[in-house]
């Protein structure tokens, strides 16, 4: 059988964070273990998106340390507790002062094309006519190669009050899949900020919402307030075998 191309998906991670009695450092370091104990090595990591929790310069100093043991190329992309201008400085993406972090990457059985859904101020997400646009003509690039469409925000409707009220809005999921409809290419879209593991679909693609690598978010249909659980930290791994892409979430034990 054909080895798969592994592509790791690490989620919300929060360096600074103090929500709950549990520290995101270590946390995440755990997290990064388990990747480097993959056999077969990942071929790529993705980090989408609240890689700081206050987007300080030492949170990113610290975050970046904590993922220098991981051999495979890491990409990353904004969250809502992220600022642009420090992901611009401390990581490898595009430059533009105040734009939207948004590019793509050949990983070679795979394509990874990073969408940004923040928007600075607010916890919600927005994908606004020209984002959209952008990604548009991106995929159109690229028409025959398997692809996998990154953000922050996921595009599905939770059903949790607390996780759809900073969620992105119905219209602009709508429009999103709109775009995606008519790229036959994609085959997963991928996100975080949930604190959780959610699936669902848009426009016949499977959408993931990955877990944190920090903390959970509980499991609730009626509660308007976020609540964590005990819930370990997790992350997914999307493999990808003779052009489709199989989505897998690892548990990880917290030290």
């Amino acid at each position: 059988m054909t080895e798969p191309f592994l592509l790791v998906q690490l989620s919300d991670p929060h360096i600074g964070a103090t929500w709950v009695d549990a520290d995101p450092v270590a946390r995440l370091a755990a997290a990064v273990e388990a990747v480097r104990a993959m056999r077969p090595a990942a071929d790529a990591v993705i980090i989408s998106g609240d890689l700081a929790d206050h987007a300080a310069e030492a949170e990113y100093e610290r975050l970046r340390a904590l993922i220098s043991p991981l051999e495979a190329p890491i990409y990353v992309l904004p969250g809502n507790h992220d600022d642009r201008a420090a992901l611009r400085h401390y990581f490898e993406v595009p430059r533009g002062a105040g734009e939207p972090i948004q590019y793509a990457v050949d990983l070679g059985p795979l394509r990874l094309v990073v969408l940004d859904t923040t928007a600075p101020g607010q916890d919600s997400g927005v994908l606004d006519a020209e984002r959209l646009a952008w990604l548009d003509s991106e995929l159109a690039t690229a028409s025959d190669k398997p692809t996998l469409v990154a953000m922050h925000h996921p595009p599905l409707h939770a059903g949790l009050p607390a996780l759809d009220e900073i969620g992105l809005a119905v219209a602009d999921r709508r429009a999103l899949g709109e775009v995606i409809e008519r790229h036959p290419q994609v085959r997963r879209l991928v996100a975080g900020h949930m604190h959780r593991t959610i699936s669902g679909a848009l426009a016949g693609r499977t959408v993931l919402a990955a877990p944190s690598t920090y903390v959970q978010a509980r499991l609730d249909f009626s509660s308007h307030d976020l609540q964590f659980t005990t819930e370990p930290p997790a992350f997914a791994v999307h493999a990808v075998l003779d052009g489709e892409v199989l989505s897998h979430v690892r548990v990880v034990e917290p030290t």
